[in-house]
């Protein structure tokens, strides 16, 4: 997949995800997915396990009232 189509998957991936993790990348690996969170210690506790990995992290971090 080229990089213009992953930077589409990404904005459409953050879209279904108002308040969690929803993708990691690192190097020429990078994995979407769903991982909504219910605090934002969760949320940041998520994202510092990925980062000590070595991954950077997209997430959102805006709850839905």
């Amino acid at each position: 997949m080229n990089r213009e189509k992953y930077q589409e998957l990404l904005e459409i991936a953050s879209d279904q995800v108002p308040f969690g993790v929803y993708g990691v990348e690192k190097g020429d690996y990078a994995e979407l997915f769903v991982h909504k969170c219910s605090s934002q210690t969760q949320l940041k506790q998520l994202t510092r396990d990925y980062k000590r990995q070595g991954f950077k992290v997209y997430a959102n971090g805006r709850q839905k009232k």
